[in-house]
């Protein structure tokens, strides 16, 4: 159930509509609430004991609601028109993917709403001021009030000038998809995750000799991305039906009709209803989501890095930046097994994970392969793998970090002209291949000889 809020939480958060309606929700309540007061002190309220009330009589009140109505669906259509600007702007400079955080931005939603409510709540109250005889009744705290609506959109409209000038920076853009990474991998991968977690190849001694041919597959009903998955609920429905339950794909893979969503043994043992229940714990969408896909938030630093190639090293640098960041922070977390186990230890559930090796490649593959003729970027490259090599304990990522250090200095020295600049991609693969050597190195492997100086292989020129 939690992992359905969450789910919808962040298909709310991605939808313009969604906190302008809460807003319009509360100005219309605001209305009902300042009327109510208006009407039970006709001749006091608090604003009026301070002398802060509109009292102009019913056609100075309705001619100032009016103005702020007119206003407010003027600025509100200059407001969407500046964001579907922004957004045709991000699609075409940082590519689709990247619409979706311009979606969610708070900043602008909020915008929006204000503008929006501030028109509710004053049209409201203009339908309200009567000035016939016998039944005269000019709501002056309910205007006073409008007024301040329009004096803070107001404020709200020069402070939005600003955010969606800012909002379509680069560097804004590059710093919001890292904080993004930051915020998936602190969900995703906590402070001592896999501490208590066996071995994968201990858990891999629990599985079945006979479950590649035994096990009773669970087919999709749908072609879509998988988002999340309810881990918990399959474990729980595991213990129930005594069963193991393999899930061969991990969320951000694309799923097909009739394809495979999980895998069931001994087979035979689902009852009627067990294998719905096993859909509904996966969770598909027309999109991906970083819900529990690290590698989303890293994919598009990538693609904002390949957009910004060649033509544009300093963004591709500071994307790698970013990378390197979020993969330091990455580094000091341990992979969780794939492998659970219940209370009694019984192993249950098989799930398919983003191993340290794909995360590694996934951020350094599509950015190698397109810079390496570029020297500042193939530079930084190395650089970065170094600073994440000295954080790294996971062998598996020193590996695949040493491989892509081993293919980037390869495509350097192969396709930098200048002797000065192979020179350089040699010196930052020795440091990086030094990072990711144990401290305490023999003499005679890569790291450091007898005298302590850097070693490497030979670059081949």
């Amino acid at each position: 159930m939690k992992l359905w809020f969450v789910s919808r939480w962040e298909s709310l958060r991605g939808s313009f509509w969604f906190l302008p309606t809460v807003m319009v929700a509360g100005a219309m309540a605001l209305s009902l609430f300042t009327l109510r007061l208006d009407r039970a002190t006709p001749d006091y309220s608090p604003l009026a004991a301070m002398g802060w009330t509109f009292a102009q009589g019913p056609e100075g009140s309705r001619a100032v609601l009016a103005a702020v109505v007119g206003s407010m669906m003027g600025i509100t259509s200059v407001t969407f028109s500046i964001m579907i600007v922004a957004l045709q702007l991000a699609s075409s400079q940082f590519g689709p993917r990247l619409l979706r955080n311009f979606m969610r931005d708070r900043g602008s939603q909020a915008a929006l709403g204000t503008f929006l409510a501030t028109f509710t709540y004053c049209l409201l109250i203009l339908r309200t001021v009567n000035g016939a005889e016998g039944e005269r009744f000019v709501p002056n705290t309910s205007v006073t009030v409008g007024l301040g609506l329009a004096l803070a959109s107001l404020g709200v409209f020069i402070f939005f000038i600003h955010h969606a000038a800012a909002s379509i920076q680069a560097e804004n853009i590059i710093s919001s998809v890292s904080r993004e990474l930051d915020r998936a991998i602190d969900r995703l991968y906590p402070e001592g995750t896999g501490d208590e977690a066996e071995d994968p190849r201990d858990g891999g001694r629990d599985v079945p000799e006979a479950f590649d041919r035994e096990a009773e597959p669970v087919a999709s009903r749908s072609s879509d991305y998988l988002q999340a998955v309810d881990l918990d609920g399959l474990m729980a429905l595991a213990v129930e039906r005594d069963l193991i339950i393999s899930i061969p794909s991990r969320p951000g893979k694309f799923v097909f009709e009739g394809g495979e969503l999980a895998l069931a043994w001994p087979p035979g043992r689902l009852r009627d209803g067990d294998a719905d229940a096993i859909r509904a714990a996966f969770y598909l969408g027309a999109r991906r989501s970083p819900t529990q896909d690290v590698e989303f938030a890293i994919d598009q630093l990538v693609e904002v890095a390949l957009r910004a190639a060649p033509n544009d090293p300093f963004t591709v640098i500071n994307c790698i930046d970013r990378i390197g960041a979020g993969l330091c922070r990455l580094a000091a977390r341990r992979m969780p097994s794939p492998y659970r186990h219940d209370g009694e230890g019984r192993l249950r559930l098989i799930a398919d994970r983003s191993t340290a090796a794909g995360i590694v490649d996934a951020a350094f593959n599509q950015i190698r392969q397109a810079t390496r003729e570029d020297a500042a970027v193939s530079l930084r490259l190395l650089e970065c793998i170094a600073s994440v090599g000295r954080r790294a304990r996971n062998p598996e990522m020193i590996a695949a970090l040493r491989r892509q250090a081993e293919l980037i200095h390869h495509g350097a020295v192969a396709g930098l002209a200048e002797a000065a600049d192979r020179s350089d991609a040699d010196s930052r693969y020795v440091r990086a291949l030094r990072s990711l050597v144990p401290a305490k190195s023999p003499p005679g492997e890569v790291g450091e000889d007898a005298d302590g100086a850097a070693t490497s292989p030979a670059p081949g020129r």
